[in-house]
């Protein structure tokens, strides 16, 4: 069987850097830190204080009151997103098959300020079980992707995958397989979180995963710095239309680029900390390029999970190194988590947004805060600290783990026929 080509004809972005995919990528390219003390809460007595949280975001500009009220805040972000990128793609045109769109979407949480205001007030409450009649469904991870088909009619394959915060990239590779094995035209992907909350900060404090840097929000997130110590919480969504590459162009959509693998793998070593030697990463890299069936040579940049932990940054670091080899040298590696955070289930979509606007722009955005050398790390990687770089991106990877080592890679290329 012959599998088809998939391409890239919509995006959208919610993030702490910017709401639209303009804004997103200029804060990216501008080295624009989204971290800042948190105002979802009183975050007074945490460890933690401040998070990148989403700047200017109220949900009556784009829902009325009550339909805002029946969606948790992910299943907020995820919608927003989805409109940008649906817009963007062209998808409402007349002659589009809704059975053959779907949404699969990723969330590693799902709503988890809704299931914690519900118990809260249950717990305060004299016992008797009052709640709230759409508790379970704003609560649910898989309800963002219902709500998206729900609103624009799309009967196709319809999902959510969740596997911590490899949660939206897992759902770019099921979206990617889906079409290139025929069973759909259009897929709607992405991935979205919110879990800026007391028991998001609280629970990441209690594993000491989180930055306290609460002295200086803004350069907390310092992947690849000797000083890093921990991720900045975010919050935030990204959609990216996938389409098969004939369907597309028989309907004149613009494409940013094409998807042309998929990696999977698993740490199989702890359920937070990732294989000291990198290895569940060197075999997902491994993999991806395999499925590409690109040399590693033709790599031009990498948007690494890099998520300022001590441990991760470095195994990562050391995978990098054995599977490109020398050409490990002539690669831009950047975390764009250092201005974003930490988006948890909804990092790898954002991260992919950049990846193929590093194709589209032929730049890298950087790895801001960059203040100390970390002897660990070879100094001849590039890790593009603190200024984006112009180069010629013609082929970008992007790198997504999560808690129970689960990790993912998918990688974009530009169309060229």
């Amino acid at each position: 069987m012959e599998l088809k080509r998939v391409v890239i004809t919509g995006l959208g972005a919610l993030t702490p850097i910017g709401n639209t995919v303009s804004e997103y990528w200029n804060g990216l390219v501008n080295g624009v830190s989204g971290a800042a003390p948190i105002t979802r809460f009183d975050a007074s007595k945490f460890k933690t204080q401040f998070a990148c949280e989403v700047k200017g975001y109220n949900a009556e500009n784009y829902f009325d009151r009550k339909e805002a009220r029946k969606m948790d805040l992910f299943s907020q972000f995820a919608m927003v997103t989805a409109e940008q990128a649906v817009v963007d793609a062209n998808l409402l045109q007349n002659g589009l098959d809704p059975d053959r769109i779907g949404v699969i979407w990723g969330s590693g949480i799902g709503g988890l300020r809704t299931f914690q205001e519900e118990c809260v007030a249950f717990a305060h409450g004299d016992g008797t079980p009052r709640f709230n009649p759409f508790f379970i469904p704003k609560m649910i991870a898989d309800i963002s992707a219902g709500h998206i088909s729900i609103k624009y009619g799309f009967r196709g394959p319809n999902f959510v995958t969740v596997s911590a915060c490899a949660s939206a990239t897992n759902a770019l590779i099921d979206s990617f397989n889906y079409i290139r094995l025929g069973m759909a035209d259009v897929i709607v992907s992405g991935g979205s979180e919110a879990a800026v909350t007391e028991a998001g900060v609280g629970g990441f404090n209690a594993l000491k995963a989180l930055s306290e840097r609460n002295d200086s929000p803004a350069t907390a997130s310092r992947p690849f710095d000797k000083d890093r110590d921990g991720f900045v919480l975010g919050e935030g969504s990204a959609a990216i239309v996938l389409e098969e590459y004939e369907h597309a162009k028989a309907r004149g959509a613009k494409i940013y680029a094409e998807i042309i693998g998929g990696g999977m793998s698993a740490d199989a070593y702890h359920i937070t900390a990732p294989h000291p030697e990198g290895l569940g990463a060197l075999n997902v890299m491994k993999n991806v390029i395999r499925d590409a069936r690109i040399d590693p040579e033709e790599v031009d940049y990498i948007n690494v999970h890099g998520t300022s932990t001590p441990l991760g940054d470095l195994s990562e670091a050391k995978a990098i190194q054995e599977v490109f080899g020398e050409h490990a040298y002539k690669l831009n590696i950047s975390s764009t988590k250092s201005m974003t955070g930490h988006l948890l289930g909804a990092a790898g979509a954002i991260e992919s947004v950049a990846a193929i606007l590093s194709i589209q722009n032929n730049m890298v955005p950087p790895t801001i805060n960059h203040f100390t050398d970390d002897e660990s790390f070879d100094p001849k990687l590039n890790f593009t600290f603190n200024k984006a770089q112009a180069r010629e991106v013609n082929v970008a990877l992007s790198n997504t783990f999560g808690f129970g080592g689960h990790n993912t890679s998918v990688i974009f290329r530009r169309v060229t026929e």
